[in-house]
């Protein structure tokens, strides 16, 4: 999946949870309901841009709980 479509879709899931400051709510609904393969795509994004285009509450949640997302770990 494209990379600028990851990011969309996080940052929605991020501008739900954000009110409440909830990284931990963005992490859990990623890890319950994306595939595995876009896991992996968006916390290689992470890794390589610093986060480019991503909330700042997305940002946390992944590196927060990038452990848990990780189909490799």
């Amino acid at each position: 999946m494209e990379v600028r479509r990851l990011v969309k879709m996080a940052n929605d899931i991020g501008a739900f949870f954000e009110r409440g400051g909830d990284a931990g709510g963005v992490a859990n609904h990623i890890r319950m309901f994306w595939d595995p393969r876009m896991r992996r795509e968006i916390l290689v994004h992470l890794d390589e841009t610093g986060g480019d285009g991503l909330k700042p509450i997305v940002r946390q949640a992944l590196r927060t709980h990038g452990h848990e997302l990780d189909p490799g770990s």
